[in-house]
């Protein structure tokens, strides 16, 4: 069997960008095992153990040279058109940088992830990292079938079991949102949520609902709008929502983006905020801070997320993953200017009688 090593190589003898890579398609294991083998970590079968030292041997490598690993990583987006993928690329980036990585950012709005996948064949690229996309089964099963060292943050769809994926505490966050509004006496409380596809955007829903639930208050889907996690749509939603016959007196938004927006559905209702309306906010970009007000969020940590999702792709390249698919890290609450206690029964005019801008 005939290897075809990487034709880039460094000056070195058998120093060569992406030898792991190119070893492990051959061999069909995954770059890991290579690594482990590589390393002289023992659980790997003899026969696998054989077969991968041949084919390293065949490219020029030896036992006393050491491997130089590919170190660029695409960082692949859906879009760069919200805060929140903006905060999340400086983590990634940041996160990268320590660990010696260059990182390409792109999206998949003129790339197919399929082709940002064809990419992670270039010997010099060591993996991916997918943040808030879609990936169909096929892509999936790819990632597995060839062994591209694959890492989803935030997927917008269901990840396979193998396919190594982290996100945040979604549900409790939701929770923590209504439980928030619930100590400052709110009992009408809607929610601007994500569309139902998104697995993160239905945890924070189901958690909207257990917040509910837990305080004894009935759930109501005339309180619910499902909007993208965009500006321009969660206006519209909010608009609806605030101009019904009996409004919520807060409303719980499951992204800065569309927090954003119903505070201008706010303002073009002339509703208050927060006297006559609280919102409170899933993400805490810079922008949920220098909002007018300032939003209440659910936080999510950025810089960890990045350091995390590195932190796992590394780890799969070397061989050293624990074999955890699913990585949830904690939220946190911060309490800012656009809530306060719900106002009177009675003490603000319905908005429809109101005259609008």
């Amino acid at each position: 069997m005939t290897l075809v090593a990487p034709a880039n190589g460094r000056s070195g003898g058998g120093r060569r960008h992406g030898l792991l890579t190119a070893v492990a398609r051959q061999a069909g294991v995954s770059v890991g095992t290579v690594s482990k083998v590589v390393h002289g970590r023992r659980d790997v079968g003899a026969e696998t153990r054989a077969r991968i030292l041949e084919m390293l041997s065949e490219a020029g490598w030896s036992s006393d040279q050491p491997i130089v690993t590919a170190q660029r990583i695409l960082v692949v987006f859906r879009d760069l058109d919200s805060p929140y993928p903006l905060e999340l690329a400086r983590g990634l980036v940041d996160a990268a940088a320590a660990q010696g990585f260059e990182v390409v950012v792109g999206t998949t709005m003129h790339r197919s992830v399929t082709e940002w996948i064809d990419g992670c064949d270039r010997p010099d690229v060591a993996g991916m990292v997918l943040v808030i996309s879609r990936m169909t089964e096929r892509d999936q099963r790819r990632v597995l079938d060839t062994h591209v060292p694959v890492v989803l943050v935030d997927p917008l769809s269901e990840p396979m079991p193998g396919v190594p994926n982290i996100g945040v505490t979604n549900w409790r966050g939701g929770r923590d949102a209504v439980q928030h509004l619930l100590d400052l006496g709110h009992r009408r409380i809607g929610i601007v949520a994500g569309r139902p596809h998104s697995p993160a955007g239905g945890a924070r829903l189901q958690g909207y609902r257990a917040g509910l639930h837990e305080a004894g208050i009935a759930f109501d889907s005339g309180l619910v709008r499902p909007t993208d996690f965009d500006y321009e749509e969660a206006i519209e939603a909010a608009c609806s929502l605030l101009s019904g016959p009996e409004p919520p007196t807060a409303v719980f938004a499951t992204s800065d983006a569309q927090a954003l927006g119903v505070l201008e559905a706010a303002r073009r209702l002339h509703i208050a905020v927060p006297d006559e309306l609280s919102v409170v906010s899933f993400d805490d970009t810079s922008n949920a801070a220098t909002a007018s007000p300032p939003l209440t969020a659910i936080r999510q940590p950025f810089e960890e997320l990045g350091q995390v999702a590195i932190r796992v792709l590394q780890e799969t390249l070397e061989g050293t993953a624990p074999g955890v698919d699913h990585y949830e890290l904690a939220t946190t609450l911060t309490v800012r200017a656009s809530t306060a206690p719900a106002p009177a029964a009675g003490s603000v005019d319905h908005p429809g009688h109101r005259e609008r801008s």
